[in-house]
């Protein structure tokens, strides 16, 4: 029991990198590379200020604030420097690598006997493994409320609309350069802050623990997704979260059956293209009912 408890706690904090990928991958239609750099970017800040004494609260917010600021340089550079959004994240990314080793000053930083917002009086006094999900279901319904509200806006449909039709969005007179800029911002500012909170849950922040994170976010996406079939926009957004549930309860299951830890990027891949795959497999088996077309003749 304590096992699915956990896995489901670190299914709604790993969510967030699931809501925050699913601004650009399935919003603006692009797979941002920067959320490598932006996830261990977000724990290193955190980690980093809470050894020196911080609020973790503050901290966190830091954190956020830094994942932004990432956003910000793939989004300039796309818009600005014309390069690829591909290679523009590429390009932060990599230079978030060594940013992270001087806020680290090495490799990892761990935060034993340094209050987290894990550690606080409410949450410790609840049963083993809780604190995870408590903490996970406030930050989840506050982020996914926020999104909800920010995407039925006035702006929020401008942003939409850029990546639906870019083209026509621009002759509509939406800013579509802008509007990527802060679709990579708040994307990217979400993932650093699921990097906080990562990295205060377990403890320590490590500079490699971004590798495969795009991976586990697009899981989280396409299994809500597989799971769920037909949804409008704001049920996706729940579904993300879900989604990520379900994907933790599989490594879990996974890992119970006595494949290794280190099997867990071949194994999240392999879940990944089979559920990606489910369409055309649904298709080929004719699994799918074909939808009757034309006007239904009555006695």
């Amino acid at each position: 029991m304590n096992l699915i408890v956990s896995a489901i706690g670190q299914g709604l904090l790993w969510a967030l990198l699931g809501l925050g990928l699913y601004l650009t991958f399935r919003i603006l239609n692009f797979a941002d590379m920067t959320v490598e750099g932006t996830f261990p970017l977000g724990a290193a800040v955190a980690v980093a200020n809470i050894s020196h004494g911080m609020s973790p609260y503050l901290a966190t917010l830091l954190a956020l604030l830094a994942g932004m600021a990432a956003g910000l340089v793939t989004g300039l550079l796309y818009t600005k420097g014309k390069i690829p959004i591909l290679l523009a994240g590429i390009l932060t990314m990599t230079a978030i690598y060594s940013i992270n080793l001087r806020i680290m000053g090495g490799s990892n930083i761990s935060l034993i006997g340094k209050k987290t917002l894990l550690n606080n009086e409410f949450l410790e006094n609840l049963p083993q493994y809780f604190n995870s999900v408590a903490l996970g279901i406030v930050i989840v319904v506050v982020i996914t409320g926020i999104l909800i509200f920010f995407l039925n806006t006035d702006f929020g449909q401008a942003f939409i609309a850029t990546g639906d039709n870019p083209s026509m969005a621009k002759s509509l007179g939406i800013h579509t350069d802008f509007m990527v800029i802060v679709g990579l911002m708040l994307s990217n500012g979400i993932v650093a802050l699921c990097g906080a909170l990562i990295a205060q849950n377990n403890g320590y922040a490590d500079i490699n623990m971004g590798i495969g994170t795009i991976v586990i976010a697009l899981a989280s996406i396409i299994i809500g997704e597989v799971a769920f079939g037909e949804l409008t926009l704001n049920q996706r957004l729940v579904a993300v979260t879900l989604g990520s549930i379900i994907y933790r309860l599989i490594l879990l299951a996974v890992l119970q059956l006595g494949f290794s830890a280190n099997d867990l990027n071949l194994i999240s891949s392999i879940v990944l293209a089979l559920c990606m795959m489910v369409p055309q497999l649904e298709k080929v088996l004719h699994l799918k009912k074909p939808v009757e077309r034309g006007v239904k003749k009555h006695d």
